[in-house]
């Protein structure tokens, strides 16, 4: 929109008093349209995390049940073959119980091993809870094995498992398999766990306070309770388990039969975990339980209760005004389409400019047009500026290191700290005389083409390049993308720049320019990592001890026998986190400068095929070609 004054000037109107004139009446509208869609959402995420908790936390005491049964399960599957072929049994009753021992000592999961003949006799070993072993060689149920309460027992019969059985030192689970020979049923073999057993278990699935985890049998005994000294509602229950869950004493339990089960949780019925509210001395708890079968006579009941109080306030809330913004926002739609698509034109240009930025595809953003709309003129004319003094940024700052702190969340990725690093240090052989006789103008460009192909391999292979120095080059790898292969990754790239060295020497050598040879450092260690500097003059590096070790390889270069071409020297450091590595040698233990002790260097390959492009030269140092 836009007016023209006595002189013919345009007269351009800001963006609040079009958006104020256009939309002002609607202000209500929009607070309910706002209100709706926050409902809404929080709606959504309220019973979609709510969901996520039932699952993951039932889900996981139960896998931790099933893993500790199957456990026990697997030590009487385990001897039953040698019960079965006659190496153990009660014609040597010594042997037998010494192999229940090894047994018993192998699975802290089981408490007691026993076998039982079909005339009653009994032999077996019982860990006390002190973790000590006691022989059974009575008629005597050992702990866990109450024999009108285990299970009956065939010669096919799988392995069984009974009731839970009550002993005087505790609970046990027990599971029984036969004993077989020739076809016949001969004995029992029983494993049992104690209860107690569980305890870490249950304990490490309650998150405290405001929530209690519980295992009730099938006979609807409550036989593990995580909070049984101190209960949410108050008092104590530890003295009165095992009992019915209606009399144990934990009010919540007691009314499991009035729960209420809540439609919104299907994704965790689908997953077979009931979640319900239960009201228990005047509070609101949320109940999440799940059967687990397969580890007695009936199946058990895990689950974990917690205050329910605010969330299903929230429920209850977000549920009474999501129908608040309904109408509103079917009305303001009709209302500010025609109005929003004039204003929108130009912010959809500008979002699909700034998604360019966002890439730093600085080259294939277009430049905003001009707009008669103040605020929006304003913003293309910033825009464009900015897109300007990017471009001109990105000339000093690497393009990928660049991407990289975007991605990582910028401020945060950059804040120094402490990390494993592999450090590449470069150096060209002899420039200094080879520069004496160039221009200033060819010194520069033969620079940029050597450091060209340095970017790139260095870039290719994931790796950031901090800076140049005169001729060489200083990059790392592991930050700020943390990645446990940088070592390998750093060896990769400097055998790629080998190869493109050798590459841009041929071609030199034809056209009559100078060749280049360079030598390369490389050590892996600990490194400060991210933003160093002071006010506004910040630079994103790296520092310490691992860096000048770097260095050191470099120049150690020159004294060491070498590539024709290129020289690389790796620190032992490095090596070690090369398993594949094959195409080195060590080179012996050198002081390094600056540096006490000595350090394990070894010698890369830089052309690791049979076909080399260039010979190795055992008997010159590179420092001879300078």
């Amino acid at each position: 929109m836009a007016t023209r004054n006595h002189t013919g000037r345009r007269i351009k109107l800001p963006l609040t008093i079009i958006v104020g004139l256009g939309f002002g009446a609607f202000v209500a509208i929009a607070i309910g349209l706002v209100l709706g869609l926050s409902v809404q959402a929080n709606f959504r995420n309220t019973f979609s995390l709510l969901n996520d908790k039932a699952i993951l936390s039932t889900e996981a005491l139960e896998t931790q049940l099933r893993t500790h049964f199957r456990s026990v399960e697997k030590a009487v599957t385990g001897l039953k073959p040698y019960f079965d072929d006659g190496e153990i049994g009660f014609h040597d009753t010594k042997k037998t119980l010494e192999d229940l021992s090894i047994a018993l000592n192998s699975n802290s999961d089981v408490s007691t091993l026993a076998v039982t003949d079909l005339e009653g006799r009994r032999i077996g070993m019982y860990r006390s809870p002190s973790g000590k072993l006691w022989r059974i060689e009575s008629d005597v149920p050992p702990p866990g094995m109450g024999m009108p309460k285990l299970p009956a027992i065939t010669a096919d019969s799988p392995p069984t498992w009974g009731p839970v059985v009550r002993h005087e030192v505790g609970l046990f689970a027990n599971v029984s398999v036969p004993l077989v020979r020739d076809g016949k049923l001969v004995g029992v073999l029983t494993a049992a766990s104690s209860m107690n057993d569980l305890a870490h278990i249950v304990t490490g699935q309650d998150e405290g306070i405001d929530n209690t985890v519980f295992i009730i049998a099938g006979n609807g005994e409550v036989i593990m309770h995580s909070d049984e000294n101190w209960l949410q509602t108050g008092g104590s229950i530890k003295k009165a388990l095992p009992a019915s869950y209606e009399t144990a004493g934990d009010p919540v339990l007691a009314s499991l039969a009035d729960e209420e089960l809540l439609d919104e949780f299907r994704k965790a019925a689908d997953r077979g975990i009931e979640v319900s509210i239960i009201n228990a001395n005047g509070e609101e708890y949320i109940v999440m339980k799940a059967s687990l079968e397969g580890f007695s006579d009936q199946p058990w009941t895990i689950g974990q209760y917690y205050r329910g109080a605010t969330i299903s306030r929230e429920v209850r809330r977000l549920s009474g005004s999501l129908l608040v913004g309904f109408g509103a926002l079917v009305i303001s739609v009709l209302i500010a389409y025609v109005m929003g698509l004039r204003v929108a034109r130009p912010l959809r240009k500008l979002a699909k400019q700034s998604q360019r930025v966002g890439t730093l595809s600085l080259s294939e953003v277009e430049p905003l047009p001009r707009s008669r709309v103040a605020e929006i003129d304003q913003v293309a004319v910033a825009f464009n500026s900015m897109v300007e003094g990017l471009k001109a940024m990105n000339t000093y700052v690497p393009r990928s290191l660049f991407i990289k702190l975007m991605r990582l969340g910028g401020g945060n990725a950059a804040e120094a700290r402490q990390a494993e690093l592999t450090i590449v240090f470069t150096d060209i052989v002899g420039f200094t005389a080879l520069s004496e006789h160039l221009s200033a103008e060819e010194t520069a460009q033969l620079l940029n083409d050597h450091f060209a192909i340095l970017v790139k391999a260095v870039e290719d292979e994931g790796g950031t390049v901090d800076k140049f120095l005169g001729d060489g080059m200083l990059a790392f790898w592991g930050a700020p993308d943390e990645r446990p292969d940088h070592a390998e990754a750093a060896v990769r790239t400097v055998r790629r720049i080998a190869a493109a060295l050798h590459a841009a020497n041929e071609a030199a050598e034809e056209n009559g320019r100078p060749k280049m040879f360079l030598r390369v450092g490389i050590h892996t260690g600990q490194a400060v990592v991210g933003n160093v500097g002071a006010l506004d003059r910040w630079n994103y590096t790296v520092v310490g001890d691992t860096v000048n070790a770097a260095e050191r390889l470099q120049t150690l270069g020159k004294e060491t026998p070498g590539h024709a071409e290129v020289t690389i020297l790796a620190s032992a450091d490095t090596i070690a986190r090369l398993p594949y590595e094959r195409d080195h040698r060590p080179v012996g233990e050198h002081y390094l400068r600056g540096r006490s002790g000595l350090m394990e260097v070894y010698w890369l390959d830089p052309f690791p095929v049979e076909e080399s492009r260039a010979p190795i030269r055992e008997d010159v140092p590179v420092s001879a070609a300078e």
